[in-house]
Formats: C-alpha cells, structure tokens, sequence
C-alpha cells in the first residue's frame, strides 16, 4: 500500500497503534510495527527514565520505524519529551498542549512529528507551527473524543489541511479502513480492536469483557478525567457519572501518580497548586482516573476499574494476534475496494 503517511513514516501499511497507557508498552508497539504499522509507545504512566529503557527496548524487538507519545498536560510530560528527543524517537505524538518545541527539535535530527486532535481549529495551529500529520480523533473514539464524529470530522479536516489526516474513532476492521481512506485519511490509528489481541499487555479480564460487549456499551461524560471522555460501561463508570468530582480521593490517588512515575509527592503536589486552580482541578481528575485505570488494565478490576474503550468494541469477536488483524484488515480492505469498484461499473 502506498499513502503520504506510508511514505511519510516508512511503513508498510497505514494502521498505527494508538498510544494506550499500561497498553501500548514496548512489546505491543513492536509487534505493531513489526507488522507492518507503526506502533506508538504510551510515556503517560512512566517515569524518564522508564521511558528510556521503553524506547531502548523497542528498539531491541524491532528496527521497524515506531512512535512515542507525550500528553504535555500530564505530570512529568515534558520531561518524557525531552527523553524522546533525545532518543531520537523517530515519530512523536503529541496531544493536551502546544507542541512547536517538540516540532522544532524533532525536525533537527529527522523525526516527525503527529498532533493528536478533535477539531479543525487545533488542527490548523498544530499545521502552522509544522506538524507533518494531525490524528483527528472523533466522537466514537476511546477516551478523548471530540463532539464530531468520524464520518464528518475526517473530510471537514482533509477539505482544510495541506497535512496527511490520520481517521481514529470507530475503526476496527478492514470496512472501516477502507472507508476512512475513501474520506481522504491516509492513514488509521486504533486503540479499542488492537487492545483485544494477543500481544496486548490489557488484562485478560477485559479482553474477554470487550469481545462480549456491544457497540451502545460504552459512557462519555467530562465527569470521568475532566474532558469529555468515553470508557467502558461498568459500575465505577456509571458511579462517577451519577457522582462527578471526588476531590478527597484525588489527593490520595496523586500520591500513586507520584510513586508510579518515581517523582516526589511534595514536588507534584506544590506543581499543581502553582498551576492554577483550573488546571490544579484538572489534574486531580486525571489523578483519580489514572488510578482507576490502572485498576483496570494491570488488575483487571471490572467493577471497579475504569477502562477507555471505544464504540468499535462492539466489532470486536476475537482476539487474534497483530500480525493476523493486520493482514486480515488488508484483506477486507481490498474486498471491499473490489466491490466498490464493480458497484461502479456501468
């Protein structure tokens, strides 16, 4: 196959891993872009010097290209970016802030450089300031979907950007990829169908809940993390909904945020108070569902855990290996470019 992000990124085909915390882990980033696709490693949870021997390690399982990504609101991300670019990742995804800086160094020793959006407006700043690619995400995505969905959002991006558009939200199998690449994306990122396959590190547990779920199990609601987010319908999802903010809980989970990422709780903690309140607030939800989805992922806690998952859950009926969902995405791609054409012909 042959699109601008292929050609962009060098890769085989244009399905990228979309970077999950406690999920796209060094195994599953290489099994990506050893397939053919291109992996994006999740630093959200990690300390830097984790990330570092993340990326070491990758680079020990494949010398396919691969991605990291940075998600610059979180505590210590612009320290894992800087360990990025020092790495010399050869992709680095960024979203939740300003990434000219990243752009500027990256660009310096050859790297390019994704924008993860849900809206045109980000979209053209993040192209002004010289992303090579924005991942537009919508609204049937995992996690931080926009209010757009998919179907509209990818070709109102494609009409306006001179950038690749990279389609998430809603993809999971070869008919969506197909569909994407006839809206104009160049490319598919998928979180939700890659965490249900064997190389995924997403506990058993919920590999087995999101084959059985279906496509309306899913809750989107600000109070989960703060923005508008989409997880799993289960009892912890539907508790925080009906309860929103819980402000106690968020100063004992910032003590777990903090031991996870190796960083001293008194120097997180004075880091957000000086943020500003809008900001503090926000980062005390992200504490409390940095803790639940932790439960989720590495516990397996279905009642009690929070899971980001997307509408495209409901497509999911096994749980093949990536090298088997890669070339079978291909497959039904091509099928279904095959019978496009014939339903075409006079």
């Amino acid at each position: 196959m042959k699109t601008r992000i292929t050609e962009l990124f060098g890769i085989k085909y244009p399905i990228i891993l979309s970077g999950m915390s406690w999920i796209s882990v060094p195994k599953m980033v290489a099994a990506v872009s050893g397939a053919g696709g291109l992996g994006i490693l999740a630093t959200g949870p990690l300390s830097a010097d984790e990330t570092r021997a993340s990326i070491r390690e990758i680079r020990k399982l494949t010398d396919k290209p691969f991605g990291a990504n940075a998600s610059l609101m979180l505590p210590g991300a612009q320290d894992n970016a800087r360990i990025l670019l020092e790495e010399k990742v050869p992709v680095i995804n960024f979203a939740l802030g300003k990434g000219d800086w990243l752009v500027k160094e990256a660009h310096a020793y050859g790297g390019k450089v994704i924008a993860t959006v849900t809206n045109y407006h980000h979209a053209s700043r993040a192209q002004d300031y010289g992303v090579d690619a924005v991942i537009a995400t919508g609204h049937e995505a995992a996690g931080h979907g926009g209010p757009a969905t998919s179907l509209v959002l990818i070709p109102h991006l494609v009409d306006r950007l001179k950038i690749p558009v990279i389609a998430a939200g809603g993809f999971a199998d070869g008919r969506g990829f197909a569909a994407a690449l006839s809206l104009g994306a160049d490319a598919i990122a998928m979180g939700s169908r890659f965490m249900t396959t064997k190389e995924s590190a997403l506990h058993a547990n919920f590999k087995e809940m999101s084959i059985k779920k279906d496509i309306y199990d899913t809750l989107y609601s600000t109070h989960f993390d703060g923005i508008p987010c989409r997880l799993i319908d289960n009892p912890a999802a539907r508790k925080a909904l009906k309860r929103g903010f819980n402000l106690p809980a968020a100063f004992f989970n910032a003590r777990i945020i903090a031991s996870q990422m190796k960083m001293p709780f008194f120097k997180l903690f004075v880091g957000v108070m000086f943020s500003g309140w809008k900001n503090a607030r926000q980062l005390a939800y992200f504490a409390n569902a940095f803790k639940l989805i932790l439960d989720a992922t590495e516990g397996g806690d279905t009642e009690g855990g929070f899971l980001p998952v997307g509408q495209a859950m409901g497509l999911l009926h096994d749980e093949p290996t990536v090298a088997e969902l890669m070339v079978r995405i291909v497959a039904e791609a091509e099928t279904v470019q095959q019978k496009m054409a014939a339903a075409f012909v006079p």
